[in-house]
C-alpha cells in the first residue's frame, strides 16, 4: 500500500503509539469508502436463537457455576472508563446557558435534588464555600445549585467517571457504582478460599483517582464481606486508537502538526480482555448495578448464566476430545453436528453436506474449538442499544450482537428486521476464553475486523470523523460460538442520565 500520507515523523509517531502503519492505511482505507454494513436475515426469539430455561434445570446450573465459582475460575470484568458527561447532559445545557426554560422543570429539579444520593455531599461542599443548599432551593437558586454539582468549585460530576459517582444511599453510608460492583462480584465470582477477582478498565485520565478510590474503600468492603479482592485496573492501549480525519477523509493534524488519532470506542477494550490470564469472565457495564434489596435476582441469574456456560462448555470439550481422540465415521461426525446445531445453533452451508468426511471433520472442530459466550438478553421495552440478530455473512449466517449503527438504515428490509426484536442487549455476558486443553485462545483471532462503523465526532480543530473498533461484544467477538440465554428485564437496571437514579429501583 502506498505509503505517501505519511512523513517519517507521522511513521514515527505511529510506531511510538505501538501502532502498524498497514494498519493505520486500512483505517483510512475504509474511512474513504465507508463501512460496511451487516445485514439482517430475522431478529433471533425463543426457539429460534434464545434459549428459555426451564424452571427444573436452574438448581443444576447454579450447582455447576459454584463450583466453577470455587475452582477459582471466575473473574469479573468491568468496562468503567465512561465518563458521567452524557448523564448529566440536560443539567450541563442548562447550567451554561443559565435557564432551565419552563418553570416545571425547575420545579421537579428542585423538588427532586434531595432525592440524589450525592445530596450530602452537595451539601458540605457548598457550606464550604458559605453557601446554604436548603436556602438555595427556597429560593430557587438551581443555576448555584448546578455548578456546585458539576464543576470543580463542588461536586465536579461532570468530569467524573460514572464509576465514582455515588449511587445508592444506604443507612451507614452511600455508595458509588464502583462500590456496588465490589459487593455484587463477591456474590458470585469468589473462589473457596474466598478470593474475588475482578478487574476494570478505565480511562487514563482518571486511573489516578479511580485507584486512590478503590484503595480508601476496598478494605471495607472486604470486611464486611469476608472476601479478598484480587483487583487489577487497566487503561485503554494507546495502539488501539484509530486515526482522524476530515469530512474530506484527510488525515487531521493538529496545531503542531502531529497526526490526530481518537480512542477506539468499547472494541478497543479486546486487547484488555485477551490480556488476562482467566478463564471465565462476567462482563457488565459500570451503571447496570442495584441496591443490595434487589440483587438477589441479579445474582441468581448470574449463576444460571455461569452455570450455563459450564456445562455447554463441558459438552463441547467432550465433542472436540471425540473428533481429536477417535476416528470419526459418518455416525459420529452426524452426532457432532447434531449437537453443533442444536445447542450452539451453528449454520452449515451447501457445500459442506457434500464434501468429504475428513474436511467435514476439519470444519466442524475449526467450529467447536472457538471461544464461547452466553449472553443475557431481556425484552425489548424500549431502552436504546443494541440486540440479538441472526445475521447473514457470505454463503454463512449466525448469531450476532448488532447495534443499529452497523446497519444500512436506507433500507426499508432491514430497518423492519430491526422495528421486529423483541429482545435486547443489556451486557450481560459470560465467557469461556480457554480450549479443551486447557489452552488460552487468542481472541484476536475472532474478531470481525470490518464490523466497524464511522463516527462523526465535534472538535476544537473542526468537525472529524473516525474509526469506532468492532465493539467488543458485536464484532469482535462475531467468530466465536454465541448462545443468547433469556433473562428477566429485573436484572437490567441501568443509568444513562441522572433521573434514572431516581427510578424505584436505585431509590433507598
Amino acid at each position: 500500500m502506498n505509503l505517501n500520507p505519511f512523513s517519517d515523523k507521522d511513521l514515527k509517531a505511529i510506531a511510538t503509539k505501538g501502532m502498524d502503519v498497514q494498519e493505520v492505511l486500512r483505517q483510512l482505507e475504509i474511512l474513504r469508502r465507508g463501512a460496511k454494513s451487516i445485514r439482517l436475515i430475522k431478529p433471533a426469539s425463543p426457539g429460534d436463537g434464545i434459549v428459555q430455561i426451564p424452571l427444573d434445570e436452574r438448581e443444576a446450573l447454579i450447582s455447576f457455576h459454584e463450583q466453577a465459582a470455587e475452582g477459582g475460575r471466575m473473574l469479573k470484568f468491568v468496562p468503567a472508563s465512561g465518563v458521567a458527561s452524557r448523564m448529566f447532559k440536560d443539567w450541563y445545557s442548562w447550567y451554561q446557558q443559565g435557564t432551565i426554560g419552563s418553570a416545571e422543570p425547575v420545579v421537579k429539579f428542585l423538588e427532586n435534588i434531595i432525592k440524589f444520593p450525592f445530596y450530602e455531599d452537595l451539601k458540605k461542599a457548598m457550606a464550604l464555600k458559605g453557601e446554604d443548599t436548603e436556602r438555595c432551593i427556597r429560593e430557587r437558586k438551581y443555576g448555584d445549585i448546578l455548578e456546585f454539582i458539576l464543576t470543580s468549585k463542588g461536586l465536579n460530576y461532570n468530569w467524573l467517571p460514572k464509576a465514582l459517582l455515588k449511587f445508592h444511599i444506604y443507612p451507614d453510608k452511600t455508595r458509588t457504582a464502583l462500590e456496588e460492583h465490589l459487593v455484587e462480584a463477591a456474590l458470585y465470582v469468589r473462589d473457596a478460599q474466598n478470593v474475588c477477582r475482578i478487574h476494570f478498565t478505565v480511562s487514563e485520565e482518571h486511573e489516578s483517582k479511580f485507584r486512590d478510590y478503590l484503595s480508601q474503600t476496598q478494605g471495607y468492603f472486604e470486611k464486611r464481606l469476608g472476601v479478598k479482592y484480587e483487583r487489577v485496573i487497566t487503561t485503554q492501549h494507546p495502539s488501539t486508537d484509530t486515526i482522524a480525519v476530515d469530512m474530506e477523509n484527510k488525515p487531521i493534524r493538529d496545531r503542531s502538526g502531529k497526526l490526530m488519532f481518537w480512542p477506539g470506542g468499547h472494541g478497543a477494550l479486546l486487547k484488555n480482555l485477551n490480556d488476562i490470564d482467566g478463564d471465565i469472565l462476567f462482563i457488565k457495564n459500570i451503571d447496570n448495578i442495584v441496591p443490595d434489596r434487589l440483587k438477589d435476582i441479579t445474582v441468581l441469574y448470574k449463576k444460571i448464566l455461569g452455570g450455563y456456560l459450564v456445562r455447554l462448555q463441558e459438552e463441547i470439550f467432550y465433542h472436540l476430545k471425540l473428533l481429536s481422540e477417535k476416528r470419526v465415521d459418518d455416525e459420529l461426525l452426524s452426532r457432532v453436528v447434531h449437537f453443533c446445531q442444536r445447542k450452539l445453533f451453528l449454520f452449515f452451508p451447501d457445500p459442506f453436506w457434500n464434501d468429504s468426511i475428513s474436511n467435514r471433520k476439519k470444519v466442524v472442530f475449526r467450529m467447536l474449538n472457538r471461544p464461547v459466550r452466553v449472553c443475557g438478553m431481556v425484552k425489548n421495552e424500549g431502552e436504546p442499544g443494541g440486540g440479538p440478530f441472526w445475521v447473514k455473512e457470505d454463503d454463512t449466517q449466525s448469531l450476532q450482537i448488532v447495534e443499529q449503527t452497523q446497519l444500512d438504515l436506507h433500507s426499508k428490509e432491514q430497518k423492519d428486521i430491526w422495528k421486529s426484536s423483541t429482545h435486547f442487549n443489556p451486557v450481560d455476558l459470560v465467557c469461556g476464553v480457554r480450549n479443551y486443553q486447557g489452552e488460552k485462545f487468542d481472541l484476536t483471532d475472532y474478531v470481525n475486523r470490518n464490523a466497524v462503523f464511522i463516527s462523526k465526532k465535534s472538535h476544537e480543530e473542526g468537525d472529524l470523523q473516525v474509526l469506532e473498533l468492532p465493539g467488543l461484544w458485536n464484532g469482535s467477538m462475531a467468530y466465536w460460538n454465541t448462545v443468547f440465554v433469556e433473562v428477566p428485564i429485573e436484572t437490567f437496571n441501568p443509568v444513562k442520565t441522572i433521573d434514572d437514579l431516581l427510578r424505584e429501583s436505585h431509590l433507598p
